[in-house]
């Protein structure tokens, strides 16, 4: 049974991007409900081939019966090591759409939604062990408010966690709701659904280590990238663009540049756009949840 997943976010602009050749090899390394990957074959001749990552099993109910399609069910961190297993010593393009599928956010009991009651979960991979009900019994103030303000882009954590620490001293979190009635407390009426959003987004980025992953991703894509392979990616938080943007013009995450006796930058990648592509008016119309999108473009530097 197909699942229902949100229509895939800039689809034309990522093609065009990645500017697919009939006969190259390429990586969906988020393939959700199969939207970009369904592009990508599209543009593919019988000698084509794809790879994609999807940790989460559910995507398994999605596949195209294309046999140049090849679908590895682990996070995109682990793409080296599986490009290897399959004697792939390098591929013309990679594409990551970081953001959650409709599919997940409308599953209650997956617990990403403000929407929904469910309990407190929010693991893309359903089997691995730390769930937000986790975190919110169990770790240290500090941290909780570091994870907040970092990945919420909340700047006044401390009557969130107020309200956590004095919450679980008599009963553990469990439901999305709980966590819900504590938060909406704390905001202005109009800024409820921005704020709780927030809350639920810091929370879920910490549950799967996003921006850890995602750093390890950046990295190995450039030694699994040909000389002139593209590397497309497709962000919807800050944070995530941060380390995005500054991978592609440096090749590091701090954004440092080095430069050698020349004065050129020292990096495995280059930008393509000066500026990150962001979704057209007519796409927002159909796709509210495009709204925060960025899409950046680098590609591997011939003498890297």
């Amino acid at each position: 049974m197909m699942l229902n997943y949100h229509e895939p976010v800039m689809l034309r602009e990522s093609l065009e991007q990645l500017g697919i050749q009939s006969r190259g090899v390429y990586v969906d390394a988020t393939y959700g409900g199969g939207g970009h990957a369904r592009g990508i074959l599209g543009l593919l001749g019988e000698e084509g081939k794809l790879y994609a990552f999807d940790q989460d099993k559910d995507a398994l109910q999605n596949l195209s019966p294309d046999a140049r399609l090849i679908f590895i069910q682990s996070n995109f961190s682990n793409l080296q090591r599986y490009m290897e297993f399959y004697g792939v010593k390098e591929v013309d393009g990679i594409l990551a759409d970081l953001g959650v599928s409709s599919h997940q956010f409308d599953e209650a009991e997956r617990g990403f939604s403000i929407r929904f009651e469910g309990p407190l979960d929010m693991r893309m991979n359903t089997e691995a062990p730390l769930t937000a009900a986790d975190i919110l019994n169990q770790y240290p103030i500090e941290k909780l408010s570091f994870i907040f303000r970092e990945y919420g882009d909340i700047k006044q954590t401390g009557r969130l966690v107020f309200g956590i620490e004095k919450k679980r001293e008599t009963s553990l979190f469990e439901t999305t709701q709980q966590l819900i009635q504590l938060a909406e407390g704390l905001c202005k009426p109009q800024e409820k659904n921005q704020f709780l959003s927030k809350v639920f987004q810091a929370l879920r980025i910490e549950v799967n280590q996003e921006l850890v992953v995602l750093k390890q991703f950046l990295a190995q894509a450039c030694h699994c990238l040909k000389p002139g392979g593209k590397l497309v990616v497709i962000s919807y938080h800050s944070g995530e663009d941060r380390l995005v943007k500054n991978f592609f013009a440096s090749g590091n995450f701090e954004g440092v540049l080095e430069k050698d006796l020349y004065g050129n930058i020292i990096r495995p990648l280059h930008p393509v756009l000066r500026k990150p592509m962001v979704p057209g008016e007519m796409e927002l119309q159909k796709n509210n949840r495009s709204r925060s999108a960025k899409l950046r473009v680098a590609q591997k530097n011939i003498a890297a």
